[in-house]
């Protein structure tokens, strides 16, 4: 299958999309509705595949690269689910204590490619830690329709806890320098949002395209914030002027980019909605932004 672009869907479909990968319907939801824009339930089906994360092609950095190394690591959260677990990756060739990330999964678990996105940041140079929300529930099932399916299940105290431990645990890992900051897509960047609520002394905080916390809790935020969304993302963008608001109010460090024709998602190379420029600079942002504060 050629390689697909969102130019290659209608407004229409990338919208139903949307809503599948955040569970407001189903995948016969997504079929039945689609099909009225395509023609037919053939051609129904043949969008959503088309749409279907491609993990493998999408790989940048191997579990077996000589340059990383791996390993599954747990942390205690006595006040989430008991246990936090998920993917630990750093330089091969590391000397001294490293800066570290936290790297937070969309609504489907540590999968594939947010697995591959904590070997890309240790590949430049950073510890990366990559927990799965899912683990409380046996971990990503390893198709996205069932982690879908199991995210609602998840109790959103207990697993909000969870990455509160875990970026705590990771200011006191051996390895590391004690400057931690946390990346998050989608679900992920709502958290990032909120994670820098809650931890004062937070390094450095980048959500792409996440949910923006409450007004209230803003003048809690002490990490300085790279902010990142797609200018075609409503459902998301529509926080943002009071978000923005709140945090000129607090005097908030921040800086925001909108990627002008891009759709959210676009970071995520697996699907056809990654925008391969906006995405190169967002992440080059990224990281730039990491070795300035984590170091």
């Amino acid at each position: 299958m050629p390689q697909l672009s969102a130019q290659d869907f209608s407004p229409a479909i990338l919208k139903l999309f949307d809503q599948y990968v955040h569970g407001d319907i189903n995948r016969r939801g997504f079929l039945d509705q689609a099909q009225r824009h395509v023609g037919s339930a053939a051609a129904a089906l043949a969008t959503l595949t088309a749409l279907t994360p491609r993990f493998a092609e999408a790989q940048q950095v191997k579990p077996d690269d000589a340059r990383i190394k791996t390993r599954i690591q747990e942390f205690d959260s006595p006040a989430g689910n008991g246990k936090v677990r998920g993917l630990l990756a750093w330089p091969a060739a590391a000397r001294g204590k490293l800066p570290v990330v936290l790297v937070v999964h969309e609504n489907r678990g540590l999968n594939p490619h947010i697995e591959d996105i904590a070997r890309r940041l240790a590949v430049d140079g950073f510890i990366a830690f990559a927990p799965d929300a899912l683990f409380t529930l046996g971990g990503y099932p390893g198709d996205e329709d069932k982690a879908r399916e199991l995210f609602p299940k998840l109790d959103a105290a207990k697993t909000r806890a969870d990455f509160v431990a875990a970026a705590r645990a990771l200011q006191s890992l051996p390895e590391g320098n004690g400057r931690v900051g946390v990346v998050g897509f989608c679900f992920g960047g709502g958290v990032a949002n909120y994670l820098a609520t809650q931890i004062p002394d937070l390094a450095a905080a980048v959500p792409f395209y996440g949910a923006q916390p409450p007004a209230a809790e803003v003048a809690k935020i002490k990490a300085p914030l790279l902010i990142h969304y797609a200018g075609n993302d409503e459902r998301i963008n529509a926080g943002w002027p009071a978000y923005e608001q709140a945090l000129k109010a607090a005097g908030v460090s921040y800086e925001a980019h909108v990627y002008e024709g891009t759709q959210h998602g676009f970071n995520n190379d697996t699907t056809p909605r990654f925008d391969a420029k906006a995405a190169g600079l967002a992440w080059a942002r990224t990281i730039g932004f990491f070795k300035a504060r984590l170091a």
